[in-house]
C-alpha cells in the first residue's frame, strides 16, 4: 500500500512562504503524475499543481507565477514551493499521485493546513 505524507504547512502572513513536502513510502518516479490539492472551508478540492513522471509541469491559473512543484527521486519527495501568498490561498493542501502500479491507482496523503493571515 502506497503512502503519501505532507508535511511544511503552518500559519503566514500575506506576502509570506512556505514550502510543502510530501514523502511516499515508494519511488515518486513510478507515478504517472504526483500532484498538490487543496480545499477550502466550505469548498470543493480542487487541483493546484502537477509534475509528470516525465517531468512536465501544470498549474491551476491563479497559483501561476507564485508556486512551483519540484521532485526529489532521491528522497521520494515532491515539493511545492509557495510565494506571495494570499488569504484565499489557506486551505488543507493534499498530495496526490497516480498512475501505478495500475494506470486507474490513486493516493492521497492526509493533508496539510496552510492559512495565510495577517
Amino acid at each position: 500500500q502506497v503512502q503519501l505524507v505532507e508535511s511544511g504547512g503552518g500559519l503566514v502572513q500575506p506576502g509570506g512562504s512556505l514550502r510543502l513536502s510530501c514523502v511516499a513510502s515508494v519511488g515518486v518516479f513510478r507515478f504517472v503524475a504526483m500532484g498538490w490539492y487543496r480545499q477550502a472551508p466550505g469548498k470543493q478540492r480542487e487541483w493546484v499543481a502537477r509534475i509528470t513522471s516525465g517531468g512536465n509541469r501544470n498549474y491551476v491559473d491563479s497559483v501561476k507565477g507564485r508556486f512551483t512543484i519540484s521532485r526529489d527521486n532521491a528522497k521520494n519527495t515532491v515539493y511545492l514551493q509557495m510565494n506571495s501568498l494570499k488569504p484565499e490561498d489557506t486551505a488543507v493542501y493534499y498530495c496526490n499521485a497516480r498512475g501505478w502500479p495500475m494506470a486507474n491507482n490513486d493516493y492521497w496523503g492526509q493533508g496539510t493546513q496552510v492559512t495565510v493571515s495577517s
